[in-house]
């Protein structure tokens, strides 16, 4: 067989990687029994592959692969309980030799799954047998999942009130973080089928409040409200109000965007470097994680229902709609805690562009991301049906929105930041650094444009596979 340049480009960029929570290797067909354990531990995880014929370092030396080889692979697949969808890939890396590449998808659904009998979980790079009392636990959830508002048909929701650049977006960001098959093809309903957001071919609510363009008047729970008060108390003066009926990606940019354009920036210049450390009164990792855990987590089950960002002179507040999950407090929140989303549908699609993770770690970062600059960690509470997470800060002066000073320093800290972010991660597409920056596609490309003009940056290789170079 004839190796093509998609294929070559897709087997150099999985052995880029080291072996993690979605990539193994295996030097032959000779471990099979190991890459099956590994496989069912990707299901009941996050998804992921197993390459054959790849060495530990990393290097593919590949494999003799006949008919053969590929039927008792195939024979083995009937072990596995519920029946996954499993993809074959094969890599020609030498005369007569190949990589055999096994991908299959997460599918929170229909966890937990077995390989002959035995659940296996995938924590790391380690594949272990899962213990007795969370396979039970997961069972039991399963039998539940058929009842959950996301996974319920969007009523008078087809696939083309759905936003198609969004989904292809949310299909090229998990095909480059390998948490899609990289065979999936551009057709919307087999990308929604791939995410489990269709249901007997029709669009799930989730899908709705993933990709919907329209809201009103079915689903005003799309909300998201952002507010800058001058003072402490809501009823200050209002600087700045907005409220919009946007989809769950959309939601997580324009609040970012409202952040950033409202907190004030400070700035220095370390000894010895060359470009400037902006400073916000609170890490926007930080804030962005929570944001997020915000939109992918809350009650959508609720018309009245909604997601705000509010501003004050002395703290930042996002609220989401809905108490926790059951056997989670505000306590747990502070420290180790297992991950238990609501709306699984809607946070893998998040975690599939690799925006979040999947192990309940995120609050734990922004407590440490916060200690790390020397503020205090935000708190959590729950109170009248909402959770409400605050940062205190107390160097939130008045809003300078639409002020041309404000514009530029905006324009001026997302150049830097693309900057900085290329230079530790040169092959980051225009997608990342749309999530990365909260900026527009459009305005992305221009500072892009402009950085290449001022010969700060160039392209090495081409679109897809290639890197940027920074050059001074």
């Amino acid at each position: 067989m004839k190796a093509s340049p998609k294929r070559t480009q897709l087997l150099a960029s999985l052995l880029k990687q080291s072996e993690g929570p979605t990539l193994e290797f295996k030097r032959s067909t000779g471990e099979l029994v190991g890459a099956l354990h590994t496989l069912c531990g990707y299901l009941n995880t996050a998804g992921g592959t197993v390459l054959f014929g790849v060495n530990r370092k990393g290097v593919a030396e590949g494999q003799h692969v006949s008919e053969q080889t590929i039927h008792e692979i195939t024979a083995t697949f009937g072990k596995f309980e519920p029946s996954p969808n499993i993809h074959i890939q094969r890599f020609k890396v030498k005369p007569g030799h190949e990589v055999i590449g096994l991908t299959v998808d997460d599918n929170p659904e229909s966890i937990p799954y077995t390989f002959e009998g035995r659940a296996y979980e995938r924590v790391g790079n380690t594949t272990r047998k899962m213990p007795q009392g969370q396979y039970e636990k997961l069972l039991l959830e399963r039998a539940h999942a058929k009842r959950r508002w996301e996974n319920q048909p969007a009523a008078g929701v087809k696939i083309s009130d759905l936003d198609r650049k969004e989904i292809l977006r949310t299909r090229e960001l998990a095909i480059q973080q390998n948490r899609i098959s990289p065979d999936t093809g551009r057709s919307i309903p087999e990308i929604l089928d791939r995410l489990g957001l269709l249901t007997d071919g029709k669009v799930t609510q989730a899908a709705q409040m993933l990709y919907g363009k329209k809201f009103l008047p079915y689903y005003p729970q799309s909300l998201l409200k952002m507010g800058r008060f001058r003072g402490t108390q809501v009823t200050g003066e209002i600087v700045d109000n907005r409220q919009e009926n946007l989809n769950a990606f959309q939601a997580v940019r324009e609040g970012m965007a409202f952040l950033e354009r409202t907190l004030p920036l400070g700035a220095r210049f370390p000894k010895g470097k060359i470009f400037r450390e902006d400073h916000f009164p609170i890490p926007m990792s930080a804030l962005r994680e929570i944001l997020l855990n915000a939109v992918m987590h809350r009650d959508y089950s609720q018309a009245g229902g909604y997601v705000a960002i509010a501003v004050f002179d002395d703290r930042v507040e996002i609220r989401s709609c809905g108490d926790l999950p059951t056997g989670i407090t505000v306590e747990n929140l502070r420290g180790p805690h297992s991950s238990k989303p609501r709306n699984p549908l809607i946070a893998g699609a998040f975690h599939r562009t690799g925006a979040v993770e999947v192990w309940g770690r995120g609050t734990n970062r922004v407590i440490d991301e916060c200690r790390r600059i020397g503020i205090t960690p935000p708190t959590f509470e729950e109170t009248q049906g909402f959770l409400f997470v605050t940062f205190k800060t107390n160097l939130i002066p008045g809003s300078q929105k639409g002020t041309e000073k404000s514009k530029e320093k905006g324009k001026e800290k997302s150049r830097e930041k693309i900057i900085r972010l290329l230079q530790s991660q040169p092959t980051l597409t225009t997608q990342e650094l749309i999530i990365h920056v909260g900026l527009s596609k459009s305005g992305i490309e221009k500072i892009i444009r402009q950085l290449k003009k001022d010969d700060i940056i160039k392209r090495i290789g081409p679109d897809k596979g290639g890197h940027w170079e920074i050059t001074r």
